[in-house]
């Protein structure tokens, strides 16, 4: 029920004081849920040929430390909750073993039309197991 990614801080991430900006933070760890869903066999295309979309319903974020060029982070994503239609996901990114942002993010699975849909069984499956 959990997932680790790394990523390379990139000089254009940065923000004038030469740190990652606060909204790169919230993209890693989206690039990091993405490359789960992809590496368990859900990339994003294949849920919206299938008719299900995953849509953030709220982010809360902690930004504890700070990173710059070239470190390497560590994404760590871990599947707390499952509903019908809404999961949560609690998230941290690290470098060296020093938590510098923790997120906590809930989203829902609705249908092409934008309509609240049941999340597939397949699915939290392959969360579960992976």
């Amino acid at each position: 029920m959990s997932h680790r990614t790394t990523v390379r801080v990139r000089f254009y991430e940065l923000d004038p004081y030469e740190h990652v900006n606060h909204s790169v933070y919230v993209q890693y760890f989206e690039a990091a849920r993405a490359e789960w869903l992809t590496q368990i066999g859900y990339p994003l295309h294949r849920m919206k040929a299938d008719g299900t979309r995953i849509v953030v319903t709220e982010l809360y974020a902690r930004y504890l430390g700070s990173a710059g060029e070239g470190d390497e982070l560590t994404v760590d994503t871990e599947l707390v909750e499952v509903r019908r239609v809404s999961m949560t996901f609690e998230q941290r990114i690290s470098r060296g073993g020093e938590i510098l942002v923790t997120q906590r993010l809930s989203a829902a699975t609705i249908s092409e039309s934008g309509r609240p849909v049941r999340i597939p069984p397949d699915l939290i499956a392959a969360l579960r197991d992976g």
